[in-house]
Parts: structure tokens; C-alpha cells; sequence
């Protein structure tokens, strides 16, 4: 199944592939041909959309990508972003996007990207009080991106975008924890802007494979025991909502894709089994009612005190 990104012309796969992972040693994700060969799987398994950044990996992601891609690339949808650089410094000098550009399509092995994205910039560049959206307009027109926009996390964002920009594509958090950038849905339909969802499984906490015991490492050290014992309890109250025999990822997936106004949502990929798991969520959808117990859950447990990311 593909729907389309907004009024951008392209028809993304609703189960994409998010690439923060892919030559990521330090997650545990997939490295070298064991890694291009987990994208052509993903091909090969109807899943067409790319999400990536130069700052994924160091560049490693956008390069085994490019490897992976260059002989397909008209069968394909490739995402990237600007203000992280392969370095991992954040900067979001206007002046930077051109050079940054160059470099994400030099490691991609390709001369367009089909969008691009401010990579969560500073408000103002979302109300559109700096020179960021006249330069992507001016790469658009030259052929070097298709389309773009900015990713973000709140529907303050969202409405700024929509009301001061010409944004065609927006990145969003939203899972069934996070279910606040819901309010911006209408508009960014009515005016046509792509939605694409990051986080869909909470960082893995959807995936139902974490406890109040768990532990972690890396990125996912920034949690409390407060909030890990938290989540739990958050999770225990998926459990009790979901079918039994439904996988939490499934069921995670599934309500996202559930509201028409989403695109594609783009989970992160280790390996095969775990491709084949989230691109199985496809078909899935979940009907009004159990719609409605997760947004009491939300509107319960989360809405006036809402997870730290």
C-alpha cells in the first residue's frame, strides 16, 4: 500500500525505513553489506521510503544508503535533513544548507533528494523569519530537492510551519504516547502538507520489550528510574487494551497508520526479522473504539504531565 505525501506528487510506502540506525555501531545497528543488503530487502518487501540525516552515523547511514540505492533510485523515496552535520554539531546558519545539501547528496551517490528537512531548527525558522525557507525553495527550482519542510516534535511547531511557511513535508513525533501534535492533523490536510511519524515505538518502549527493571545505555540513558517506571506502567496499559495475540509493535504501528492524514511512519531497522515484523503492520488498522481507549489512556495518564523524550 502506498499513500501519497501531501500534494508533493510522490507516493510513499505507509511502512517506510528509518535509517538512524543503519551503520550505527554504537545502537547496535546493521554495518556493511550485511546493512545493504537489509535496504535491498526492504525493497524487494514493497517498502520504498528512505528516512535519513548526515548526521546518522556520522554519514554512514546516507553512505551505505547511496551504496545500496544507487542502481534504484528511481525506485525509491529518499528523505534527508539539514542543522546536524556528520560531525554531530548543530548548526543551523542558513548559509551552511547549499554545502550541506552537496555533502548529503555526495554520500547518497545521487543528484536530488526527494525532500528535505530542517532537522528541529530554531522557532523562528518555522515562522519563517529567517532565510531557510527562500533557499530550499531555490534548491527545489534548481532540481536538487523535491520538496521540503521541517521536522518536529509539538503542533506549536506544526501550525507555525503551516501558517508562516511553505512547508510540503513535516516529520512528526507522534505514538500513542505522544498524541499531542494530533490538534494539527486537520490543517495540515486541508493545506496538503505530507506527514511523515518518527519515534512510532516511544524508542522502544512500544515494542514492549522494556520493564521497570530494564536498563540502558547510549541515548537511552537520559531516562530516570522515575520515568522508566513510569512507561512501564504506561505499557502494562497497552497490554490491557490491545488483543492479546496482536505484537505491541503491530498494534503501535497500526494506530498511527489508522489516521488517514499520516503518510508513512518510518520505524527504526536492525535486521531482516525485525524489517519483516514492522512492514507486516502494512495492512493493520485499528478500529474507533480502540482508537478511543488510547486517546483516554493519553488523555488520562499523559496529556498534563507529558513524557520527557
Amino acid at each position: 500500500m502506498r499513500r501519497k505525501l501531501g500534494n508533493t506528487g510522490i507516493e510513499v510506502s505507509e511502512v517506510g525505513f528509518g535509517a538512524w540506525q543503519l551503520g550505527n555501531t554504537r545502537e547496535d545497528g546493521s554495518t556493511g553489506e550485511k546493512a545493504v543488503e537489509l535496504v535491498h530487502k526492504a525493497i524487494d518487501l514493497g517498502c520504498n521510503f528512505f528516512d535519513t540525516a548526515p548526521n546518522y552515523a556520522l554519514g554512514k547511514s546516507e553512505e551505505i544508503l547511496g551504496k545500496a540505492l544507487k542502481n534504484k533510485r528511481e525506485d525509491v523515496v529518499i528523505n534527508s535533513k539539514f542543522g546536524h552535520s556528520p560531525e554531530d554539531k548543530i548548526d543551523f546558519n542558513p548559509d551552511l544548507i547549499r554545502d550541506s545539501v552537496a555533502g548529503s547528496l555526495k554520500r547518497l551517490q545521487t543528484d536530488y533528494l526527494d525532500s528535505l528537512l530542517l532537522h528541529n531548527p530554531p522557532f523562528e525558522a518555522l515562522e519563517g523569519k529567517t532565510e531557510h525557507f527562500d533557499i530550499l525553495a531555490e534548491l527545489k527550482s534548481e532540481g536538487k530537492i523535491k520538496a521540503y519542510g521541517a521536522s518536529v516534535d509539538t503542533s506549536k511547531e506544526i501550525f507555525a510551519l503551516l501558517n508562516n511557511t511553505d512547508a510540503q513535508v513535516i516529520e512528526i513525533m507522534f505514538n500513542i504516547f505522544h498524541q499531542e501534535p494530533k490538534k494539527a492533523f486537520a490543517e495540515a490536510s486541508k493545506k496538503g502538507v505530507g506527514l511523515i511519524v518518527k519515534v512510532p515505538l516511544d524508542s522502544g518502549w512500544l515494542t514492549g520489550k522494556y520493564d521497570s527493571s530494564s536498563s540502558f545505555t547510549g541515548i537511552r540513558e537520559r531516562w530516570s528510574e522515575a520515568e522508566i517506571t513510569r512507561r512501564s506502567k504506561l505499557v502494562d496499559g497497552v497490554r490491557k487494551i490491545k488483543d492479546e495475540d496482536t505484537s505491541m509493535v503491530h498494534e503501535a504501528i497500526s494506530f498511527i497508520l489508522s489516521y488517514p492524514e499520516i503518510s508513512t511512519v518510518i520505524p527504526g531497522v536492525r535486521n531482516t526479522e525485525q524489517l519483516s515484523h514492522n512492514l507486516a503492520a502494512r495492512s493493520l488498522r485499528l478500529d474507533d473504539s480502540k482508537l478511543k481507549d488510547y486517546e483516554k489512556l493519553y488523555n488520562d495518564k499523559i496529556k498534563d504531565n507529558p513524557l520527557n523524550w
